[in-house]
């Protein structure tokens, strides 16, 4: 029997092993391994460091023979990762949801491969199965970036494709593989809330993403409620207290801004992931919201409810409110039950942090953080539960 989706879901325990192989036998992928270990050092003697590389990794994948034990080599990573360059994670919500039963995660999109990533990390270490993740195919330009993520249960976004026609097919068979997964696979999914992170700090859900989603809906059979109440949809908030891609989401932002438009140099998406995984984000918390309401009737009532759950389950960091008083005054009014953890980095160390960018920057890195406060105070909230 033909799979209808054999070009964009990830790969099947029965898969791995060919992949592992290719992946090991691939000039680029162990270039670019050896650059994230060695730093520049890796651009000295490249046919030194290819077989030296290609046995540490054969060594670690050694014994994985299905997605589950891949998830636990990559799992070492993000231990290795929340150690080193988070001052503490934690998770809120979670206690809510039904565990062995699939829900559609929609979550806030700050960082391109971490949100996603902390979201299956509080999911696995509190015993529940891990996500199918969303991933678009502008971020894919490799091949061996494709066989990565795809090991790692992700599946494919086809952004590039050309013609409306096309376009409308392939978001078409997007709906159905993330439907499938959810009624029939009984496979959890992450899927953000919006193409593109939401660089100036406004967590807001596109409803072109639910209108998406309701393609696979019979109109023949089903009310829109039904198919959305079917499809188990669970807001996420994911909060950092320092974003490591903060300047050059800043010089971005500045750049649109003062020109109209922007355009990504080669490889800067990639460049973006490194600095996210590598970068100092501070504490960092994931909430899980609850279930939506089963009487939304339009795509934009369910974009609303989202929003509304993303915007509460946001926890505020000291940086947000330090931000927020740098744009609009240090006697701003804020409510006080507007609740802000504890942290980690001082408003002297903040401050420093922005002052390093360049001054027509300044305000932009500020709004990142600022901006969650604003959405807070627009729909009246407060700050989250302690978290």
């Amino acid at each position: 029997m033909t799979d209808p989706f054999a070009d964009i879901r990830p790969y099947r325990d029965d898969e791995v092993a060919a992949v592992l192989a290719r992946l090991l036998d691939d000039r680029e992928f162990l270039d670019a391994i050896a650059t994230f270990r060695l730093g520049a050092l890796a651009g000295v003697l490249p046919a030194l460091w290819r077989p030296l590389v290609r046995f540490a990794l054969r060594r670690e994948v050694r014994g994985v023979n299905d997605v589950a034990s891949m998830q636990e080599v990559i799992e070492s990573y993000m231990d290795r990762m929340i150690e080193q360059s988070t001052r503490g994670f934690s998770v809120s919500g979670l206690e809510g949801l039904e565990p062995g039963r699939a829900y559609l995660f929609m979550s806030n999109h700050r960082d391109i491969t971490l949100d996603p990533a902390f979201t299956n990390y509080a999911l696995h270490t509190s015993g529940r199965d891990t996500v199918r993740i969303a991933i678009g195919d502008n971020l894919l330009t490799k091949p061996w970036t494709s066989d990565l993520m795809r090991l790692n249960k992700s599946f494919i976004v086809k952004r590039s494709v050309s013609g409306p026609r096309e376009l409308l097919a392939a978001s078409r068979t997007l709906s159905q593989y993330i439907r499938h997964s959810i009624e029939q696979d009984n496979a959890p999914v992450w899927i953000a809330q919006r193409e593109g992170r939401a660089k100036d700090g406004v967590d807001r859900t596109e409803p072109v993403i639910i209108k998406m989603l309701s393609m696979s809906r019979d109109k023949g059979s089903e009310s829109f409620e039904e198919h959305m109440r079917a499809l188990r949809i669970v807001p996420v908030s994911i909060s950092y207290e320092l974003d490591p891609c903060d300047g050059a989401k800043a010089r971005e932002l500045h750049h649109i801004a003062t020109t109209g438009s922007y355009q990504k140099a080669e490889q800067e998406d990639l460049a973006s992931i490194a600095l996210g995984i590598s970068g100092d984000k501070g504490r960092v918390h994931v909430t899980f919201g609850s279930p939506l309401a089963p009487d939304l009737d339009s795509p934009d009532a369910v974009a609303a409810a989202i929003d509304a759950q993303v915007i509460a389950g946001f926890c505020l960091h000291p940086t947000n409110l330090y931000a927020y008083r740098r744009l609009h005054g240090r006697d701003a009014e804020l409510p006080g039950d507007l609740y802000a953890e504890d942290g980690d980095v001082t408003e002297a160390q903040f401050n420093a942090r922005i002052d390093a960018l360049p001054a027509e920057h300044r305000d932009y890195a500020l709004g990142i953080y600022a901006n969650a406060v604003v959405s807070k105070l627009s729909v009246g909230e407060g700050g989250c539960s302690p978290c």
